[in-house]
C-alpha cells in the first residue's frame, strides 16, 4: 500500500506537469524544450541524467540501495500537427497539439519517478527511465536501440492512455496488443495516349485500381480470416489531365498483422500480384516495400504476472477489465525485440465529464484522475521485478 498511498500524495503534482507539457507540445525528432524541461525536473529529483548531442529525449538513472537487475520504465514525449480544439484553458497554442496523450505519459512516469526515488533504500537493483523522442515516426526508439541504451536492462514496462477504455481501468493482458507496420510504395508506369482512343494507350489507372482491389482480395482470400491482418492504400497520385491516359500511377499503403510468419511471406505475396496485374493490363509496375515495426506481443509469463500481479495489488481485480486487439502499431515494439517487456493500456475516457474523443482527436483529452494510477503502476513493477527477478 506504500506505493499507492506515494502515489496518491503526489496526485496533484502528476496533473500540474500533465497540464504543463500539454502546453509545450513538440513533433517528432523536434522536442528540445520538452527535453530540457525533463532533464532539469530530473536533475532536481537528484536523478542520475543522460542526453544525447544529437537526439532528443533522456535516460534517468535511479540506483537502488541494494544490488540487483535493472528494470526501464519508458514514456514518449512527441506531440502531433494538430489544431487543438479542446478548449481546455491550458490547451496548446503552438499548432501542435498531445492528441495522442504523450503528456499524459511524461507525467505518469515523473509521477513514478518520485515515487521510486522516495523508496530508492528498498529497491533491490536500478531503474532506468526513458523519456523517448519521436514515437509518432514509428522508429524513433531505434536511436536508443542503436545507441545502447538498452544494455543491461534486464525488462522494460511501458503503456498508452487510451481513449476508447473507460477510466479508471487498466488492460493488462497476455499475447498480441498491437500488430506490426510495413509501408510500401508502388509505382505503376503505362502509356498515355488521347482520352478518346485509350486502346492507343496502357492505361496505368486502370492498372492502379486493379491492383488496390487485388491486394483486398489477397487480404480476405489468400490470407486465414482467423489471422488479423490489413492491407491499406492510403494515396493514389497521378495523371496529367482529364482527357488523357495516365501514363503513371503512385500508391502509398501500410500492411498491419500480428503473425511473424506472415510478415516474413507478405512482400512476395504483394510482389507478385502488382507486378502480375499490371503486366496483363499491359503496364509495368515496382513495389518498394520497407519494413517497419514488428507486433507488440506480451509473451514472457514471468513479467506479464508480476505486471498484472502489481496492479491487483494497488487497485485488485475489479481494476482490470479486457480490450480487444488493436491493428495500430507501437515503435515500442524495438525496444521488446531487445529486452523482455510488457505493453499496457490505461483508460481515458470519462462519459460524465464529457471526456469521449478517441487518441488523435483535436478535442482528445484524459481523465486525470487516473494519471497517479498509472505512477502507481509504473513503480510497482518496477519494484516487484527488481525483487522478484534476483
Amino acid at each position: 500500500m506504500k506505493i499507492r498511498k506515494l502515489a496518491q500524495k503526489y496526485d496533484d503534482y502528476i496533473i500540474e506537469r500533465r497540464r504543463f507539457y500539454h502546453t509545450i507540445p513538440e513533433l517528432s525528432f523536434e522536442e528540445v524544450e520538452t527535453t530540457k524541461a525533463l532533464a532539469k525536473e530530473m536533475k532536481s529529483l537528484g536523478i542520475e541524467v543522460t542526453t544525447f548531442h544529437d537526439y532528443n529525449g533522456l535516460v534517468g538513472l535511479i540506483k537502488g540501495g541494494k544490488p540487483g537487475k535493472t528494470v526501464m520504465l519508458r514514456a514518449d514525449i512527441d506531440g502531433l500537427p494538430v489544431e487543438e480544439q479542446t478548449g481546455l484553458p491550458f490547451a496548446s497554442t503552438n499548432g501542435n497539439m498531445h492528441a495522442c496523450g504523450h503528456d499524459a505519459h511524461i507525467a505518469m512516469l515523473l509521477g513514478a519517478a518520485r515515487i521510486l526515488v522516495d523508496m530508492k533504500d528498498e529497491l533491490e537493483g536500478d531503474v532506468k527511465l526513458l523519456f523517448q523522442s519521436a514515437e509518432e515516426s514509428c522508429y524513433g526508439a531505434k536511436y536508443y536501440v542503436d545507441n545502447g541504451v538498452l544494455k543491461q536492462v534486464d525488462a522494460i514496462f511501458g503503456m498508452h492512455i487510451w481513449g476508447t477504455l473507460d477510466a479508471p481501468y487498466m488492460n493488462l493482458e497476455s499475447g498480441g496488443r498491437m500488430a506490426s507496420c510495413d509501408n510500401f510504395k508502388i509505382t505503376v508506369t503505362g502509356r498515355s495516349s488521347h482520352g478518346s482512343a485509350p486502346h492507343l494507350g496502357n492505361d496505368a489507372i486502370v492498372a492502379a485500381a486493379s491492383i488496390v482491389m487485388n491486394l483486398q482480395t489477397f487480404a480476405s482470400r489468400a490470407n486465414n480470416p482467423l489471422n488479423p491482418l490489413v492491407v491499406s492504400i492510403g494515396t493514389i497520385n497521378g495523371g496529367q489531365r482529364f482527357n488523357i491516359i495516365a501514363n503513371k500511377i503512385e500508391m502509398e499503403g501500410t500492411i498491419r498483422t500480428y503473425s511473424r510468419e506472415l510478415r516474413e511471406t507478405i512482400e512476395g505475396s504483394l510482389r507478385e500480384i502488382v507486378e502480375g496485374t499490371a503486366r496483363a493490363l499491359g503496364c509495368k509496375a515496382e513495389l518498394d516495400y520497407s519494413y517497419y515495426l514488428s507486433p507488440v506481443i506480451n509473451e514472457h509469463e514471468n513479467i506479464n504476472k508480476i505486471v498484472r500481479d502489481a496492479a491487483v495489488k494497488l487497485y485488485g481485480e475489479e481494476s482490470l477489465v479486457s480490450m480487444p486487439k488493436l491493428m495500430g502499431s507501437e515503435d515500442f515494439a524495438l525496444l521488446m525485440e531487445k529486452v523482455p517487456g510488457f505493453y499496457g493500456f490505461i483508460g481515458a475516457i470519462n462519459k460524465e465529464k464529457g471526456i469521449v474523443y478517441s487518441n488523435h482527436n483535436d478535442k482528445f483529452t484524459v481523465d486525470e484522475s487516473v494519471l497517479h494510477r498509472g505512477s502507481a503502476l509504473y513503480a510497482q513493477f518496477a519494484h516487484d521485478f527488481l525483487k522478484e527477478g534476483k
